[in-house]
């Protein structure tokens, strides 16, 4: 079984709030939190670079909240480990690192806990305060969809670190660094409101995602390939190491934020863009029948079951 099947069959039951999305949000007390768990070997695959391993945790554990939003303000991180991995070097790596990314993003580390295991696991506990959050299953027939950022480095980034990829140094770096420092689209919080109808980050990869942020509801999304964002030296990677761009860009952990809008919004969206210097791609568009999800290329269909994405099994 999958995570959903999980939550939907045994967890819900005892639920009070909705478990349908990546934050919980209580009106009444303008309380938003989101809750994250990272295993060593699954979500990153060693302790070799603890400033690094704590950076992506933490700026994907707070893109939940940006990309409802809401800034974060406070954290909560648990971490297990060994006195192997815990030693004072890397400890001192560690916070230091946490400490630049609270400067970063002004955050205020609140609590937490830690325990002793074989492997390295952190737990991150992420509060914001708002009025209103961008729901997931709240998107309207016709809506065009949106990515922020690029699509894609990161993945390439790990392929490096598990040396299943071999580039030049210089490109090494790029990806490898966009891996553990994703470009989260912090800027565009304030602003998201304006003009999303749902919004999600993307984590699991931009099909998986698309889904989910859909759900339940009858309608079905078209995206267009040579649409989706990619960076120059992704393309120029692409081109020089003969890669398809289709294995390369579903597999997640961009953190990018992934929402709908209206069309009459396009104007709002390309001045904000602008404004706030983060890239916003329009990528595809809602349509009427649910069973009808499309994945296009050149005006070609292409196979969709190929690019699910990232899930976790039990």
């Amino acid at each position: 079984m999958d995570e959903f099947y999980l939550i939907n069959n045994y967890f819900k039951k005892i639920a009070k709030n909705n478990l349908n999305d990546d934050v919980f949000f209580d009106k009444k007390n303008k309380l938003v939190v989101s809750v994250d768990t990272y295993n060593e070997g699954i979500h990153f695959p060693n302790f070799k670079n603890p400033d690094l391993v704590i950076k992506k945790v933490i700026r994907s554990s707070i893109s939940d909240l940006i990309a409802k939003g809401v800034k974060p303000v406070y954290y909560f991180i648990s971490g297990s480990g060994n006195k192997k991995k815990f030693t004072k070097k890397n400890l001192l790596l560690l916070i230091n690192s946490l400490s630049n990314e609270q400067k970063k993003y002004k955050l205020k580390l609140s609590g937490g806990d830690t325990t002793v295991s074989k492997k390295i696991s952190f737990s991150v506990t992420t509060i914001g305060f708002s009025n209103k959050v961008i729901e997931r299953n709240k998107v309207k027939l016709h809506d065009d969809i949106y990515v922020t950022g690029n699509l894609g480095d990161s993945f390439v980034g790990l392929m490096i670190i598990k040396k299943k990829i071999k580039i030049n140094k210089p490109f090494s770096k790029y990806f490898v660094n966009k891996y553990f420092s994703p470009d989260i689209p912090f800027k565009l919080t304030n602003h998201l409101h304006k003009f999303a109808n749902s919004s999600m980050d993307v984590s699991d990869g931009i099909i998986s995602d698309m889904h989910k942020l859909i759900n339940k509801q009858k309608l079905s999304f078209s995206i267009d390939l040579d649409k989706l964002p990619i960076s120059k030296n992704l393309s120029y990677f692409l081109e020089k190491y003969k890669f398809k761009k289709d294995s390369i860009i579903f597999h997640g952990d961009d953190y990018q934020t992934l929402f709908t809008a209206n069309k009459n919004k396009r104007r709002l969206i390309k001045s904000i863009s602008k404004k706030i210097n983060q890239k916003i791609t329009l990528i595809g568009k809602i349509q009427e029948n649910h069973k009808l999800n499309t994945l296009k290329s050149q005006n070609s269909a292409l196979n969709m079951r190929k690019f699910k994405g990232y899930s976790h099994k039990f």
